[in-house]
C-alpha cells in the first residue's frame, strides 16, 4: 500500500509539472514493475542502487520507501534535484535517500559513484546506446541496469550485443510486467573511454 509520504510527494511532483497530468496509480504500477524486475534476480532488494535521471522521482521515489536500502537519485536539472531534496526532508520520508545533480557523464567518474551500485534503473533517458553508455560506469562488476522500455519495443531487439559489449554488458532478459523491462549484465569493466564528453554518446551512438 502507498504511503502517505510517497503519495503527497508524487502528488506534488504531478503539480510542479514533473509528473504526467492524471492519476497517480499508473505512475506507481510503472514503478513497480521495477521492483517486480528486480525479483526475477533477487530475493534480497539491492544493497546501493541509482535512479538515473530521476526527473520527477520515479521509480527512486517508490524504490526508496519499497526496498529500505540506500538509493541514489540523480538528475541534470537543478529544480529537479532541489524538488527530491525537498521532500526528502519531509515528515515520514526514507532516510536512505541521496540527491545527485549533474551530467551523468561527469558524475560516472566520481570515485564515490564509479563502479558501486547493484542496480541502476532507467526510465525515459533516451535511446539505447545513449542509456547504455551513461549508466554503465555507475554499475558494479556483475550489476544490473533495468531499463524501461517504450509501448512500441520490438522485445530487446534494440539492444545491439557488439554495441553493449564495448561497454561490458550483455542484455540477458526482457521481463514483461505490463510495460516491458529490458535487463542488462555488467560482464567486464568499463573501459575507460567511456562515457564519453557530455554530449557525445547521444551526438554519436555506439550503436
Amino acid at each position: 500500500m502507498t504511503n502517505e509520504w510517497l503519495f503527497r510527494a508524487l502528488e506534488e511532483s504531478r503539480a510542479r509539472g514533473f509528473l504526467g497530468p492524471g492519476p497517480i496509480e499508473p505512475h506507481l504500477e510503472h514503478a513497480q514493475g521495477y521492483r517486480d524486475a528486480w525479483s526475477t534476480l533477487s530475493t534480497e532488494p539491492p544493497t546501493h542502487w541509482m535512479d538515473l535521471g530521476s526527473g520527477g522521482g520515479l521509480p527512486g521515489l517508490y524504490l526508496l520507501s519499497e526496498w529500505n536500502t540506500p538509493g541514489t537519485l540523480l538528475d541534470a536539472m537543478i529544480k529537479r534535484t532541489s524538488f527530491l531534496s525537498e521532500v526528502l526532508r519531509w515528515s515520514g520520508a526514507p532516510v536512505n535517500g541521496s540527491v545527485r545533480n549533474g551530467r551523468a557523464e561527469e558524475l560516472a567518474r566520481d570515485p564515490e559513484l564509479c563502479d558501486v551500485f547493484d542496480l541502476v534503473v532507467v526510465r525515459s533517458f533516451g535511446p539505447p546506446a545513449t542509456t547504455a553508455e551513461c549508466a554503465v560506469r555507475f554499475t558494479r562488476d556483475g550489476g544490473y541496469i533495468i531499463i524501461s522500455e517504450p509501448p512500441d519495443s520490438d522485445g530487446g531487439r534494440r539492444w545491439d550485443p557488439a554495441g553493449l559489449a564495448l561497454l561490458g554488458l550483455e542484455a540477458v532478459a526482457v521481463v514483461e510486467k505490463g510495460p516491458t523491462y529490458q535487463i542488462l549484465r555488467k560482464i567486464t569493466p568499463t573501459p575507460d573511454a567511456y562515457p564519453r564528453r557530455i554530449g557525445t554518446p547521444a551526438k554519436r551512438p555506439l550503436f
